[in-house]
């Protein structure tokens, strides 16, 4: 049989550290005399009794095979969002199971879809847990990019490893290393957001919880109206240098100060990104300028927020750009699959995939012309071999498959159309908001029935985990020794 012991050992450890982050919403909630601190020391005291079941009767030596890591990560990850449920399901508000789980999944996956209304009034104890799921969650994408997805090979991932996981390649000789010296850069940008977000007119508590879900790139708000409750353009600037911030590949945070000063623009994943994003805002900008009659200052501002929110796949918003007509629907839902660069808080099919995919499409247009050339391409100076194509390939059909088939059981579900379809893929990109009235910027997931709820937080377990890792458990062959 296959061996789980070093599964459920770290699984343990993972809870209870997870446990103990309860801690900090309890005190929030205590501050204010809120009742509910109860309700996450409880929720704190079960998970790090189950982890530390977990850990004493799995003690042992550590060893992972190829298979205990693909367990390994949809298990941790669909525990911790269980765990996770439990002071949302315990508290005064009425949600579901669906809902509280709904509510945990989006946070952890840094997705930003919430069933939560009347959030203005929420006690300081949810509102920091939710955001702290998201600031943990990203902490979790990051090591997993970095760490366990080029390792796995799933979805071209593999190409990443030059940047982050092979010994040759690494800005530390460690991996230990690399890891503190990242998480070192999410605290750094986490602390210069809040500052920033204080001193631009947040209270010190919105700025914490705002600066937490921005560098994670999840988009959770203290305010049903998100960032627009603000109305602040330097809030807006902020927010957008530091959505940017989260979806650039963290592991050249660390060769920019130890060894690369230029290694962010060097990248070729992030000058795509920018080019792409500097493309879209300026064509935007002029066009809702013209179309909507608004200021050119104030139209950039708009637009800049709003298409870097949708693109680094934080979800933040300060208008209802649905309103802005029928082709910026078009572009906001094109954009939504998109998503930051792998190594990144960020999600979407990732800005690496598109790159391949261009370049592949450019060597097949070399072969027809020229059938007997060898076409070789490189990216980021490291070969692109054709196992890395086609798993983009595969990928990038698996990704709009699966969008497809939530838009289809959505709609069976009583959904229209435009609510099926942006809310599954906004699930599956990890992004947010969709279109429409409903799950819209303007909208809320609340009235969605249970069972579209359970679909989207599957949707959004496996875009996080790009697919591959999630759907890898269920082939038969997987499991035979």
């Amino acid at each position: 049989m296959l061996a789980l012991r070093p599964v459920f050992f770290i699984l343990g450890m993972l809870l209870i550290h997870f446990g103990t982050a309860m801690a900090f919403p309890a005190i929030a909630d205590l501050a204010v005399g809120n009742n509910e601190w109860q309700v996450f020391v409880a929720s704190g005291a079960v998970t790090v009794f189950t982890g530390g079941l977990l850990l004493l009767a799995n003690r042992g030596p550590v060893e992972l095979g190829l298979r205990q890591v693909f367990i390994l990560t949809t298990v941790c990850w669909v525990t911790v969002c269980l765990f996770g449920a439990l002071p949302l399901m315990l508290s005064d508000l009425p949600l579901s199971f669906a809902d509280a789980f709904f509510e945990s999944m989006s946070g952890l996956t840094t997705t930003g879809s919430t069933v939560l209304v009347g959030l203005d009034s929420l006690p300081p104890g949810i509102l920091l847990w939710r955001a702290l799921l998201q600031w943990l969650g990203g902490v979790g994408i990051i090591v997993m990019g970095i760490a366990i997805l080029p390792f796995l090979r799933v979805g071209g991932m593999q190409l990443f490893r030059a940047e982050s996981s092979d010994r040759s390649e690494k800005p530390l000789p460690r991996l230990r290393q690399v890891a503190s010296a990242i998480a070192a850069t999410y605290v750094l940008l986490t602390g210069a957001c809040a500052l920033l977000y204080g001193v631009a007119g947040m209270s010190a508590f919105d700025a914490l919880t705002h600066s937490m879900t921005t560098v994670s790139t999840g988009g959770y708000s203290t305010y049903d109206s998100s960032i627009g409750h603000f109305n602040s353009p330097a809030i807006d600037w902020i927010a957008v240098v530091f959505m940017l911030a989260g979806s650039i590949p963290f592991v050249l945070y660390v060769r920019m100060v130890h060894s690369e000063p230029m290694a962010i623009l060097r990248n070729s994943q992030v000058r795509a990104l920018l080019y792409f994003l500097a493309s879209l805002i300026v064509g935007m900008t002029f066009w809702v300028h013209a179309a909507q009659g608004i200021s050119m200052a104030d139209a950039l501002r708009l637009v800049t927020f709003n298409v870097v929110s949708i693109v680094t796949t934080t979800g933040y918003a300060t208008t209802d750009y649905s309103l802005w007509g029928s082709m910026a629907v078009v572009i906001f839902l094109t954009i939504t699959v998109v998503g930051g660069c792998t190594g990144s808080t960020a999600g979407g099919i990732k800005i690496m995939r598109f790159e391949i995919m261009i370049l592949t499409a450019r060597a097949q247009v070399k072969r027809l012309i020229h059938p007997h050339q060898v076409a070789v391409f490189s990216y980021n100076d490291a070969p692109v071999t054709a196992d890395v194509q086609i798993s983009v390939a595969v990928f990038s059909t698996l990704f709009f498959v699966s969008i497809a088939a939530g838009t289809i059981a959505l709609n069976a579900l009583g959904l229209d159309f435009i609510t099926s379809l942006s809310a599954t893929a906004t699930a599956v990109a990890n992004v947010g908001p969709g279109l429409g009235d409903m799950v819209g910027p303007a909208g809320n997931f609340a009235g969605l029935p249970d069972a579209a709820k359970w679909l989207l937080a599957i949707g959004m377990l496996f875009g996080r985990l790009e697919l591959f890792t999630v759907m890898i458990l269920f082939h038969p062959a997987f499991w035979r020794v």
